[in-house]
């Protein structure tokens, strides 16, 4: 299992899911709801840090049940199940795309409406330690349908052989998954102005989509050619 090519797999596709607009733009604004009421620096980083663990251990936590999950299903289903979850993440790369150049239009990758107005909420309301740690992890909870697809790919190649390295590959994936967030919240923390931060994430949101997609359509054929012995990343 800890082979040149899984790690590189593991690294890209955490690298890819880590493009997540919706993670990016709550952390965004409860920096500036704390900004805004006069917080200090440590209080910054503290419900900042908070948020963050909290979506961390969201995501693994539902990879090991993932993983739990898949290795309950027959041996000779297996190999369905790495083909379909391919496709799936086809799809949803060809949906990424499509949001590039027609966003709005038909069927998208995104958080329902509802449960974005929640998060919101929230975002403005809930600054206190338990609160943002809560906030972090409905966050993860209700994106992970929607934008987990290079997630459910790499679970999908770990539990073949899931052991320890397999499961430290998996820390390694969650890691680099948040680690944009830590990056902002250094960066903040730091002095950089937070209005720059937002406007960086709104000018690249269309390009984040379009590398989204590009790089998941890429992974699902990896992934298939892979359930069917084309290629053997052991």
């Amino acid at each position: 299992m800890l082979s040149l090519p899984t790690i590189m797999l593991v690294v890209t596709s955490a690298a890819i899911d880590s493009i997540n607009p919706c993670a990016i733009g709550v952390l965004i604004l409860m920096v500036s709801v704390l900004l805004g009421q006069g917080s200090s620096t440590r209080r910054l980083l503290a419900v900042g840090s908070a948020y963050i663990f909290a979506i961390f251990a969201t995501y693994l936590v539902a990879g090991l049940g993932l993983v739990y999950f898949f290795a309950a299903i027959p041996m000779v289903l297996a190999e369905y199940l790495s083909v379909l979850v391919g496709i799936l993440v086809i799809l949803a790369g060809i949906f990424e795309i499509k949001d590039f150049f027609w966003y709005g239009k038909g069927f998208s990758l995104q958080i329902p409406k509802k449960y974005a107005k929640k998060i919101q909420e929230y975002s403005t309301k809930k600054t206190t330690i338990a609160g943002v740690m809560f906030l972090g992890a409905f966050v993860a909870a209700v994106e992970l349908p929607c934008t987990g697809a290079p997630y459910l790919a790499i679970i999908t190649v770990l539990r073949i052989d899931f052991n320890f390295i397999a499961f430290l590959l998996m820390l390694l994936y969650n890691v680099i998954f948040v680690l944009p967030l830590i990056i902002i919240l250094v960066m903040v923390a730091t002095g950089t102005n937070i209005g720059s931060v937002a406007k960086w994430k709104e000018e690249g949101k269309g390009l984040m989509r379009l590398m989204l997609g590009l790089m998941l359509v890429g992974l699902g054929w990896i992934l298939i050619l892979i359930a069917n012995g084309t290629i053997n990343f052991g």
